[in-house]
């Protein structure tokens, strides 16, 4: 099997597509890249210097704070797809990964790093796989790591709903704990824009069932979504869902539109003849001092705006913290608190 010899030692390779080339990554420092050609396929994992063979199909993304752990494609692609905001799985077509397969790279990634305590299940959505399939991988991901502490995956609302709380205790019981969920908005209107594939009573829902079976969930909702026309309706809508059905960590994103997207999300949003302006920083700080002023969710959520795509980085828990971060937003808005360069932006 081949190995590639890195300079620094490093226990994990992240995965990420960038300019077609595959970052090596120590910590935060990128400490060196392997061209590639486009959608191919290959492997790829460190342990102690050493690059070796773990099967990837790209490309791959996973959550920032999944950045240090083990990747684990389950299925490939997204089982949705169809989001007019989103890009990162158009390349691919959506199928589930056998078990065989799925094991293998289990196996070898044990021989690699028998250490590990956090797993992520990608691509876009793992627990889009019927209950046994995922109920069957984590059994095989507690016997080859045995200080495993958490598995992860993205879920949509369809993969929740489709499941019973019965299944969902018994994942959560296996070791599946937290989920990486997308709200993006509170409003009937903007998710039909966007063609979420749920409306607000099926995202409560779905919501309502992972806190019912004990398993947390990181949500997102996406400031700028109802660009300068809709605004409005985009944020009050969220803080109602998410005051009626809180998650344990909720983020702001901040709308960012690559070219392949744009004009699919603008053509869409217009439909109706509603034309879609973008907000500028100052109306993104107005949708976060609404959104902010107007949660007040029934149980402790920690709330952060820290991803790289906002202009202002956020940290609290709600509501406790609620009217400092609203203060702080404020000061923002009317000029006394530096926002995040846009060169430092991104996805």
């Amino acid at each position: 099997m081949p190995y590639l010899r890195v300079r620094y030692p490093c226990r994990l390779v992240m995965v990420e597509q960038l300019y077609w080339e595959l970052a090596l990554r120590h910590g935060d420092w990128t400490v060196g890249t392997i061209p590639i050609e486009k959608n191919k396929r290959l492997w790829c994992h460190a342990s102690e210097g050493f690059l070796g063979m773990l099967h990837y199909d790209l490309p791959v993304y996973r959550p920032p704070s999944e950045g240090n752990n083990l990747i684990l494609q389950a299925t490939l692609g997204c089982s949705h797809n169809r989001c007019t905001f989103c890009s990162m799985y158009k390349s691919k077509t959506f199928r589930a990964r056998s078990r065989e397969e799925v094991f293998a790279d289990i196996a070898l990634a044990a021989e690699e790093q028998p250490d590990t305590r956090r797993v992520f299940l990608a691509d876009g959505d793992a627990l889009a796989l019927p209950p046994d399939d995922l109920a069957a991988i984590l059994d095989e991901l507690a016997v080859r790591f045995v200080r495993l502490e958490r598995v992860s995956c993205y879920a949509t609302p369809l993969d929740l709903n489709r499941k019973s709380p019965e299944e969902l205790t018994l994942l959560r019981k296996k070791g599946l704990t937290l989920l990486y969920f997308g709200v993006e908005s509170g409003s009937a209107d903007i998710l039909a824009r966007i063609r979420k594939g749920a409306n607000p009573d099926k995202i409560a829902s779905a919501l309502g069932l992972a806190h019912d079976s004990g398993i947390a969930v990181s949500a997102t909702v996406i400031l700028g979504l109802g660009g300068r026309r809709l605004w409005r309706d985009h944020i009050e809508g969220t803080a109602a869902l998410i005051n009626r059905a809180p998650p344990d960590f909720l983020s702001t994103l901040q709308l960012m539109l690559s070219p392949e997207e744009a004009g699919t999300f603008v053509s869409r949003f217009e439909r109706d003849g509603t034309p879609f302006e973008p907000q500028d920083d100052l109306g993104v700080l107005e949708e976060l001092h609404l959104l902010l002023s107007r949660l007040n969710p029934p149980r402790p959520v920690v709330f952060r705006s820290n991803h790289a795509s906002n202009c202002l980085p956020l940290a609290g828990t709600l509501p406790q913290d609620r009217d400092g971060l609203v203060a702080i937003v404020a000061d923002a808005r009317d000029g006394a608190a530096a926002l995040r360069p846009e060169f430092l932006r991104g996805l």
